[in-house]
């Protein structure tokens, strides 16, 4: 494990070595983020949905008190989206689509030699591949943890109010209660971090894939089991310091 992370503490190094001019990697940076962001959109909008969904479905059956208001179940539903929700589980999603893709297709042009080929053009593959994927994701991810805060308190609310648990203004009311802004801060700290690890860990073990075809399979399963192992551990230590 102490080799490997040496291995990409300098691979992260050498992404800003010999960099490509400004102009080309905004190019390439533009590119990756529409292919890592737009494709994404349709995947984050059905789970973060489905999550507020269910979450407001599953803290109104826990709460049969009488004596605690059914606001509380906007208010659960709000901080439990914009808190873990969002950013955490769409990261994991994200994980397993954009993580695989980046493994997938860096380990695929490292079987084909077409990484050879850009360093016999004089130009540092790993800054041309992979740094514009690392800053896509990091300006992407935060965006599409907005919506999917949205979109999971949208969600709660249509479930909410369709099942007639609690009427609309029950579930406006608990949204509004108490709010604290410093939250959505940390929920887009959250997300600039792991879209970090995503990127940069998938990329890894994408470009140094070495074989055929399935090991091209292998890291994007080890990209993927690295990722969201890294999530849990980022999830774990931002709250513990920023909270």
């Amino acid at each position: 494990m102490l080799q490997s992370f040496g291995k990409y503490l300098l691979f992260m190094q050498s992404l800003f070595t010999r960099k490509e001019s400004t102009r080309i990697l905004f190019g390439r940076t533009i590119d990756e983020a529409i292919l890592i962001g737009i494709n994404s959109i349709a995947i984050v909008a059905i789970v973060s949905t489905f999550i507020g969904a269910v979450t407001c479905v599953q803290v109104a059956y826990n709460l049969d008190n009488a004596f605690i208001p059914r606001s509380t179940i906007g208010f659960m539903v709000r901080e439990m989206t914009i808190l873990e929700l969002a950013p955490t589980i769409t990261s994991i999603v994200l994980a397993g689509k954009v993580g695989s893709s980046i493994a997938g297709g860096l380990g695929t042009m490292q079987i084909t030699e077409q990484v050879d080929a850009l360093e016999v053009m004089g130009i540092n593959s790993a800054s041309y591949l992979v740094l514009p994927k690392v800053v896509a994701a990091i300006l992407v991810f935060p965006m599409l943890v907005i919506l999917s805060m949205f979109l999971s308190i949208l969600g709660g609310y249509l479930a909410g109010t369709l099942s007639g648990e609690l009427t609309p203004q029950e579930y406006i009311t608990g949204i509004r209660d108490q709010f604290i802004p410093y939250n959505i801060t940390f929920a887009l700290i959250k997300s600039v971090v792991f879209a970090f690890l995503i990127s940069s860990i998938s990329s890894f073990r994408g470009y140094n894939t070495q074989g055929g075809a399935l090991e091209v399979g292998a890291a994007s399963t080890a990209a993927v089991t690295s990722s969201v192992i890294a999530i849990l551990i980022g999830d774990f230590v931002l709250a513990y310091v920023l909270l």
